[in-house]
């Protein structure tokens, strides 16, 4: 049932906005801060979400993929990242790429990663990114949308429907010391994305193909 956003519970982000603009160029300026070891960190950020919904299902796949201009792929196979409808009959996605996780960002201990540095939301993957899409299929719609330099550059893009439900993140990493996509081991990231019990995460290495 279509329902105003002001009745919608928060549990994971809060539902009032799309985008935190102070939230997400505070992480712009500490990159070292939230993405420690680089890009190895922005993958398993963006892995943990993939994390959660297998171990919410009993099990999931998750498959990363490394591009040759320095883009990754992180694809899921689970429900999808939450939409809901609102009054009006629009669809509203929860904003987990543009505004703080509220279980990790500001926790005095928020829980760690494979690398042993704190967990802290898909946000950080948005902002420290040149442009990331976030495609998300659900059993009652799938939907695209684009952001560049962690602010959405679209609306929510309708999109056909294939059969599949899941989310992936596609997103190249900010220039600098981020852009290390085109040099990190595979077997590091199976190494580290092992540690997740309920999830079986493929490396799919496209850079020297």
């Amino acid at each position: 049932m279509d329902t105003s956003r002001a009745a919608w519970r928060n549990t994971t982000h809060d539902w009032a906005g799309t985008v935190d603009l102070g939230h997400v160029e505070h992480i712009r300026q500490n990159p070292a801060h939230y993405a420690p070891g680089g890009v190895r960190h922005l993958i398993l950020e963006a892995v943990a979400y993939a994390a959660d919904e297998a171990e919410c299902g009993g099990g999931g796949h998750c498959r990363i993929i490394l591009h040759p201009d320095g883009s990754v792929a992180v694809a899921d196979d689970g429900r999808g990242t939450d939409t809901r409808f609102d009054e009006h009959g629009h669809p509203v996605q929860k904003p987990v790429a543009a505004t703080k996780d509220l279980r990790f960002f500001d926790a005095p201990a928020p829980p760690l990663l494979p690398d042993s540095h704190p967990r802290r939301g898909m946000s950080t993957v948005t902002a420290l990114s040149t442009w990331l899409v976030h495609t998300n299929r659900r059993h009652n719609g799938s939907w695209r949308r684009r952001y560049e330099h962690g602010v959405p550059a679209t609306g929510l893009e309708p999109l056909a429907e294939d059969g599949t439900t899941g989310t992936t993140v596609h997103f190249l990493p900010a220039a600098g010391p981020l852009r290390g996509a085109l040099t990190l081991p595979a077997d590091e990231l199976t190494r580290l994305t092992a540690s997740w019990p309920h999830l079986a995460v493929r490396i799919d290495d496209r850079r020297t193909s």
